[in-house]
């Protein structure tokens, strides 16, 4: 029950920090990001990449990876980077139904590789606190109405959920879960680089991300 509900309660934590506190320091915030792409690559590369290739070596699934890569970069054309802390508070007055709609499918694919309580879980948890985060700043910016950001937010937290129930009860994801799992390797491997090796503010060294980096990889790796 718990991979069911607790994708829930991370969003519901990231709406309900930005509403009691409204804090501004974007140092803390990337800080949370470097260490959810170094968690979630961890747990891409130490748990859900072998089994993938479980059976040994299939240059198909390799080539299932790279289309999960290009996927999520055909839905970040939309979501402007959204599932990796990137939202522009233009002069907009709603929530773009494109950037809407690509951050629910990629929630959605988020949830098919999770299998009672693993580890990718908490990887999936750590990167959907800052995700709404600043998925919530941008709707209060907006001057959406608070109850429709509370709308909003429990049909974006719904999906990843909805991804686990539909790969646990579809008998035809399950007879094709390593394809599946390597979509999703794809858009993980994706994701976690961008946040990881996306140029910093006038390429200085950053101490502190690389120990936040340090320390995800980690746990994540006696976990």
């Amino acid at each position: 029950m718990n991979m069911y509900l607790l994708p829930i309660i991370a969003v519901l934590a990231g709406f309900l920090f930005f509403m009691l506190f409204r804090p501004h320091e974007k140092g803390k915030l990337k800080l949370l990001l470097a260490f959810s792409g170094a968690f979630l690559l961890a747990i891409t590369v130490f748990e859900i990449i072998p089994s993938v290739f479980a059976e040994g070596y299939n240059r198909f699934l390799g080539l299932f990876i790279l289309l999960g890569m290009l996927l999520q970069i055909i839905l970040e054309f939309f979501s402007k980077g959204a599932e990796h802390g990137h939202m522009h508070f233009h002069n907009t007055k709603s929530l773009p139904l494109a950037l809407f709609i690509s951050l629910c499918i990629h929630a959605f694919l988020e949830g098919l590789p999770i299998r009672h309580d693993n580890h990718l879980m908490y990887g999936i948890l750590i990167h959907k606190l800052p995700v709404a985060f600043i998925l919530t700043a941008f709707l209060h910016h907006a001057e959406i109405p608070k109850w429709r950001i509370i709308v909003t937010l429990l049909i974006f937290a719904a999906m990843t959920p909805l991804g686990t129930l539909v790969s646990n009860n579809t008998d035809l994801l399950t007879q094709i879960e390593p394809y599946v799992n390597a979509l999703v390797v794809g858009t993980f491997l994706h994701i976690s680089t961008v946040i990881l090796f996306e140029s910093s503010e006038g390429h200085k060294f950053n101490l502190s991300k690389l120990l936040v980096i340090i320390l995800a990889i980690t746990i994540a790796y006696f976990m």
